[in-house]
């Protein structure tokens, strides 16, 4: 309504020495964040792309790092919440992707040149997300080893049983037995795909009435995972897209390095378990 005054139905007008909204989120940090070293137009949308993709992964770290310590004390209900709320994290660090892709090859070669060697690769939280879920390659800790505080993070998780690991503990404890070598193995290593561990899946997903709660938790880890290789394979199109087969300003292959992770699979058993069902 035209000169309405939101005063009249009692709304706060004067912040003198009040916590505002801009105070509260930190805007002036968060809005001075982004420096383009260029004046290229779409260097300012690559930055916000990355920078909010950063703030979601701090998300998701939080979300399942709670999630994985509720499963360790039995307390699944909160978990299950959890690991729903970083499928739609993922579903909105998906859709951010269709925002980047209209940025064409010729917008992005105005700037890539002033990148350097900064790289996505390098992003120690995407790291700390595959470690969490269990991909534990030690040679990832490399790009990270001129940080002292990020090496630390990252080599005390690799000592944490992984978000998987407490989960298959989990259904142990809960009526359908894991093989004792999985149980007992190093977890600071990647878990390789058992035989065992697809058969007690099996039990559970032959007989959902009987073992409600460890199907539905099994479900809501398919469906994270659907979320997290969509994201991935949206990685790649995007970068395909963008710079084609060039190689990547970390020194990486690019499009084949990503295509590369296509391929890992985080919860192995709960895929290849639909097959033998």
């Amino acid at each position: 309504m035209s000169g309405f005054d939101p005063a009249a139905d009692g709304a706060q007008m004067t912040f003198d020495g009040r916590l505002s909204y801009s105070d509260y989120l930190q805007l002036d940090q968060i809005l001075d964040a982004q420096k383009p070293l260029t004046s290229a137009h779409d260097e300012l949308l690559f930055i916000i792309q990355h920078q909010t993709s950063e703030l979601w992964m701090r998300l998701v770290i939080h979300e399942l790092s709670a999630a994985r310590r509720a499963i360790a004390k039995d307390d699944l209900a909160p978990a299950l919440k959890m690991l729903a709320r970083v499928s739609r994290i993922f579903e909105q660090l998906n859709g951010a992707w269709d925002v980047l892709r209209t940025m064409t090859p010729s917008d992005y070669t105005q700037f890539r040149e002033h990148l350097g060697q900064s790289s996505g690769f390098q992003s120690w939280q995407y790291r700390m997300i595959e470690y969490l879920l269990g991909n534990r390659n030690h040679a990832m800790l490399r790009p990270h080893a001129h940080n002292a505080q990020i090496s630390k993070l990252l080599l005390d998780e690799l000592n944490c049983p992984s978000l998987y690991d407490e989960v298959l503990g989990y259904v142990n404890r809960h009526g359908v037995p894991m093989p004792s070598e999985v149980l007992s193995r190093d977890v600071s290593q990647t878990h390789a795909c058992d035989d065992g561990v697809m058969q007690s899946w099996r039990t559970i997903y032959q007989h959902p009435e009987t073992h409600w709660q460890l199907y539905e938790l099994a479900e809501k880890l398919v469906d994270f995972e659907d979320y997290f290789r969509r994201w991935r394979f949206n990685h790649v199109t995007t970068v395909e897209r963008v710079i084609g087969f060039k190689r990547g300003t970390g020194g990486t292959g690019g499009v084949s390095y990503l295509k590369r992770m296509l391929e890992i699979e985080l919860f192995p058993e709960l895929w290849r378990v639909r097959t033998v069902l």
